[in-house]
């Protein structure tokens, strides 16, 4: 008897004693469990002095917990741009003291990574657009190579797209289209892909939902949802365009890190090769931000880097996160609020081009209808942004102001076209 409770003491010292040989490492984190978990064990195999404590915290609830009394995290690690750089300008951060040689800050011209080294991007997710095979077959519909193939009149009735003061992806993807096009094609393109789409106000999955069940030939949305959608065996497909715009997750060690060599050790990591590698595995399948990664990737597996030689385009990320609510209450006051009557200008201005292209109203039509209460500078304006963030009365009364020219815009390029129409040859 006396063996046995020696033995248990025993058992009970060696335990506590590989328990005090690991340190933690409390890692601040959206990430499903299928992320986190592939990743955990390979860190923990790897730095078995350590052990991760994965603290969930989703977007909002993250800043709201990192704003009030909280236990000490030694690192951010999730996909929320706004959220980093945020914490940034708050000094939430400590400079990234690690190596990070062959790390590209860029793909392309698309900011992925924190210019001033306080955040720095640990995979990417990329916009495009999802498509049912058959149902494309079915109505004699291209596959499409870029946003402006959605243009089409062919497509009216067939695509579905993102509101995004409903979307959480959507704000990104709409900017990327306004800085990669320029503020005045990229409205033109977005407000004609609008006019043949069904608007989508419910949760980012059920756009793949709808595509995936034939309801919708083609929706614009992100890599990972199409993935998630076709590894449940949906019968579609996704396609990146040619100005492709993406959504980077970041990595960052906060200044009051209590583990600060954990805290580099797991970041480090992340960004490895082996860490990059875990991202193409068929449960995660995320984009690597490591470009020599690329070198063992599943075929058919998508490679930003190689694709920004093709369509490369200057994005400037701080701007894109700080305007995401203006240009959310723009889309809604061009697009979402006067759908119907933006459907029926485009309706008519493409019958009018069918039957002419020299008459001098179908110009006077077009002004009209690419008309835009504010310019890109406006939208810059830090005060003019903070208007609506805070949904004060000036944004409200701002959207009344725009809705009444929006209205007249529109109902004037409508005119022009039917009288066109109306017309005798």
């Amino acid at each position: 008897m006396r063996a046995i409770k020696w033995i248990m003491a025993a058992c009970l010292l060696l335990l506590s004693q590989l328990a005090s040989a690991t340190e933690k490492v409390v890692v601040l984190s959206s990430y499903p469990q299928e992320v986190i978990t592939p990743f955990e064990a390979a860190f923990e195999a790897a730095y078995p002095q350590y052990r991760l404590e994965i603290l969930w915290r989703h977007g909002r609830d993250a800043m709201t917990y990192l704003h009030q009394p909280h236990s000490a995290v030694d690192v951010y690690w999730t996909p929320a741009q706004r959220n980093f750089a945020v914490l940034a300008k708050e000094g939430a951060f400590r400079k990234l003291d690690i190596d990070l040689s062959g790390l590209p800050k860029k793909i392309g011209g698309f900011q992925i990574s924190d210019p001033d080294g306080y955040y720095v991007a640990s995979e990417t997710a990329g916009y495009g657009m999802a498509y049912h095979p058959a149902e494309l077959k079915r109505m004699q519909l291209p596959i499409p190579t870029d946003w402006k193939s959605l243009m089409s009149p062919a497509f009216n009735g067939h695509v579905v797209m993102p509101v995004p003061s409903k979307v959480g992806y959507a704000p990104m993807l709409v900017d990327t289209l306004l800085q990669g096009y320029g503020w005045q094609q990229g409205w033109d393109v977005l407000k004609q892909i609008a006019a043949n789409a069904i608007l989508a106000d419910t949760p980012s999955t059920f756009i793949s939902d709808d595509v995936g069940s034939g309801r919708e030939a083609v929706g614009m949305t992100m890599d990972f949802f199409a993935r998630s959608a076709i590894a449940n065996e949906n019968p579609l497909r996704f396609t990146y365009p040619e100005k492709v715009g993406y959504s980077p997750a970041h990595v960052a060690i906060f200044r009051e890190a209590k583990n600060l060599d954990g805290a580099r050790a797991f970041a480090s990591f992340v960004l490895s090769d082996q860490g990059q590698k875990l991202l193409l595995h068929p449960d995660i399948r995320k984009l690597p931000v490591r470009p020599a990664v690329y070198a063992s990737k599943p075929k058919g597996y998508f490679d930003p880097f190689a694709s920004a030689q093709l369509a490369s385009y200057d994005y400037d990320a701080a701007s894109g996160l700080m305007r995401q609510e203006l240009i959310s209450a723009l889309f809604d006051a061009l697009i979402t609020r006067h759908h119907l009557e933006l459907k029926t200008m485009w309706s008519a201005i493409h019958q009018a081009e069918q039957k002419t292209r020299n008459d001098p109203r179908l110009q006077e039509a077009r002004t009209h209808a690419n008309w835009l209460p504010l310019t890109a500078a406006q939208t810059n304006d830090a005060a003019l942004q903070q208007t609506f963030i805070q949904r004060d009365s000036r944004a409200v009364t701002l959207e009344q102001q725009w809705d009444t020219e929006i209205s007249k815009h529109y109902a004037q390029a409508t005119q022009l076209a039917q009288a066109i129409l109306g017309a005798k040859p």
